[in-house]
C-alpha cells in the first residue's frame, strides 16, 4: 500500500497538473464569456436590422399602393380627359381650316374684283379716247 509520503507526492504531481489546467480553463471560460457577449451584441444588432427592414417593407407597401392609385387615376381619368381635349382640338382645327379656306376665297375674290376694276377703268379710258 501507499504510504502517506507517496500519497503526498502523488497529490503534489496532480496539483502541478491541475493548476495549469485550471488556469487554462479559466482563460477559456473568459474567452467564451467574451464571445458570448459579442454574439449577444450581434444578435441585438440583427434584431435592430429586422425591425428596420420591417419598417422599410411597410413603407414600400405604402409606395406600391400609391403607385397603383396613380396608375388607376391615369387610366380612368387623365387619359380619357386628354382624349376629350384632343377631340376638341381636332374640331377647332377643322373649324380653323374652314375659316381659312373662306378667307382664302375672299382674298381671291378681292384680287379678281381689283383686276376687273382695273380692266373697266382701261375700257372707259379707251372709250373716252375714241369718242
Amino acid at each position: 500500500m501507499l504510504e502517506k509520503k507517496d500519497l503526498e507526492m502523488i497529490a503534489e504531481v496532480v496539483s502541478g497538473i491541475v493548476k495549469p489546467l485550471d488556469s487554462r480553463l479559466d482563460s477559456m471560460d473568459s474567452r467564451l464569456d467574451s464571445m458570448d457577449s459579442r454574439l449577444d451584441n450581434m444578435d441585438s444588432r440583427l434584431d435592430n436590422m429586422d425591425s428596420r427592414l420591417d419598417n422599410m417593407d411597410s413603407r414600400l407597401d405604402n409606395v406600391e399602393s400609391k403607385v397603383t392609385e396613380i396608375q388607376m387615376t391615369l387610366e380612368n381619368e387623365t387619359n380619357k380627359e386628354i382624349m376629350i381635349i384632343a377631340e376638341g382640338h381636332l374640331d377647332l382645327s377643322r373649324k380653323l381650316d374652314d375659316a381659312l379656306r373662306v378667307e382664302t376665297e375672299k382674298e381671291m375674290l378681292l384680287l379678281r374684283v381689283s383686276r376687273l376694276e382695273s380692266d373697266v377703268r382701261k375700257l372707259k379710258q379707251r372709250i373716252n379716247e375714241t369718242a
